[in-house]
């Protein structure tokens, strides 16, 4: 008899999500983490009182498999204003999603980035890409993101202005290679939902979707060392199934499963700054319009949520795509531009690199859903099987914790 019917390597978010299908269904299972916490790339940590996460991370309320493993009200959301402001010259020009925020719709007319056509082209993809089905979405050509957005008619104004320094810290992509369809698909959740923060860090996200599983299952600070049909090797023996679920980062999931492609992923790096007074009053996101290339964006955390930093102080991300960071010094210098106000009272609290955050999604991603099973009960999971975010880690964790369950049944 094998020790459990399936075993789950990986206590990310892909990991949870097919924990608790699983556990709904009634079928034994055990998870497997190296790490002492779950949650993989989704971590908050506390420094002096400040919440920071593991990167740069927002909630989106418009992904589809959030609302069936989390209730939201009990993460107590903090929100972003629907929008976005860009930096040019000496001006900054506010954009907003009318839908959310109409009040701002007469000043995305008339703002300073690209022209009022480009402006009626971007509202119209939006539009469309909000108000069809995902699966007619994906059954547009497949291109880049980069030519999509050309052929839908937006100029190089709007382009560099404002769409590459925002899709760049969407898909940490700064050449806009990404596959339209990815694109299509996370501007349909921009244009459908609405963008927050847990009070506790996004770190709150994965403990939410662990909370109704059995503590006992779960067994942290376990590197698994080898899988194979029917069982897996840990540091301490082996443990026997019916079905084995790699959903480690992919980075391990390659070196555990040699037979899947390997994964190219990109970095990503946040510097965290505390300011006694918010250079901005605004929950709003920030975005360098002057053509600098360097910060994908910035924002004022503990505007959207307080408890992000302690009273009476304020904590400022800002975010840079790329695997050579520059120096916290430069970075200052470029804040001190993009808000308009000296930076020179501010304390630098950390710098973040995530070198593996996010993978890349180049054509042909087909309808984002590549395959989970890997035949002899193997399988693997993660957002690297479906679009590159975490609806892709939850989404693709439920659907290979269905593979799973249709195999049992067989």
């Amino acid at each position: 008899m094998p020790d459990t019917d399936v075993v789950i390597v990986g206590g990310g978010l892909a990991g949870l999500a097919a924990a608790r299908r699983l556990h709904r269904a009634g079928v034994p299972w055990r998870l497997l983490e190296s790490a002492d916490r779950l949650g993989g790339r989704v971590a908050t940590d506390e420094v002096d009182g400040f919440l920071l996460d593991r990167g740069f991370q927002v909630l989106n309320t418009a992904y589809p498999r959030l609302g069936g493993l989390v209730d939201l009200d009990t993460l107590k959301m903090g929100w972003f204003t629907s929008g976005v402001l860009v930096r040019r010259g000496d001006r900054l020009e506010r954009l907003v999603n009318p839908l959310r925020e109409p009040t701002g719709a007469p000043g995305a007319l008339t703002a300073g980035v690209g022209s009022l056509r480009d402006r009626l082209r971007l509202a119209a993809l939006a539009a469309g890409c909000a108000g069809l089905p995902v699966g007619r979405l994906l059954t547009a050509p497949e291109t880049s993101t980069e030519t999509a957005l050309r052929r839908a008619g937006l100029s190089d104004a709007i382009i560099e202005e404002l769409l590459r320094p925002f899709l760049s810290g969407v898909l940490l992509d700064r050449e806009l290679a990404t596959s339209n369809h990815v694109f299509a698909v996370i501007l349909r959740s921009f244009a459908r939902g609405r963008i927050g923060l847990p009070a506790r860090g996004m770190g709150a996200l994965p403990r939410a979707v662990a909370a109704p599983l059995p503590a006992e299952l779960i067994a942290l600070r376990t590197p698994v060392t080898e899988v194979a049909p029917g069982r897996v090797r840990t540091e301490a023996g082996q443990i026997t199934c019916r079905a084995v679920v790699v959903a480690a980062d992919p980075p391990a999931a390659t070196t555990l499963l040699p037979t899947i492609s390997r994964v190219r992923m990109h970095a990503y790096t946040t510097y965290y700054h505390r300011a006694d007074a918010p250079p901005l009053d605004e929950p709003i996101l920030l975005l360098d319009g002057d053509r600098r290339e360097m910060i994908a964006n910035t924002v004022v955390l503990s505007n959207a949520a307080p408890t992000y930093a302690p009273a009476g102080q304020h904590l400022v991300a800002t975010s840079v795509v790329g695997p050579q960071p520059p120096p916290e010094r430069v970075i200052r210098t470029e804040l001190e531009r993009l808000y308009g106000r000296s930076t020179a009272d501010w304390t630098h609290l950390t710098t973040v690199t995530v070198p593996h955050a996010l993978p890349a999604a180049p054509p042909p991603q087909g309808r984002l859903r590549k395959p989970v099973a890997l035949g002899d009960g193997l399988y693997v999971a993660g957002d690297h099987r479906d679009s590159p975010s975490i609806q892709g880690a939850l989404a693709s964790g439920w659907r290979t914790a269905g593979a799973v369950l249709e195999q049992l049944r067989r």
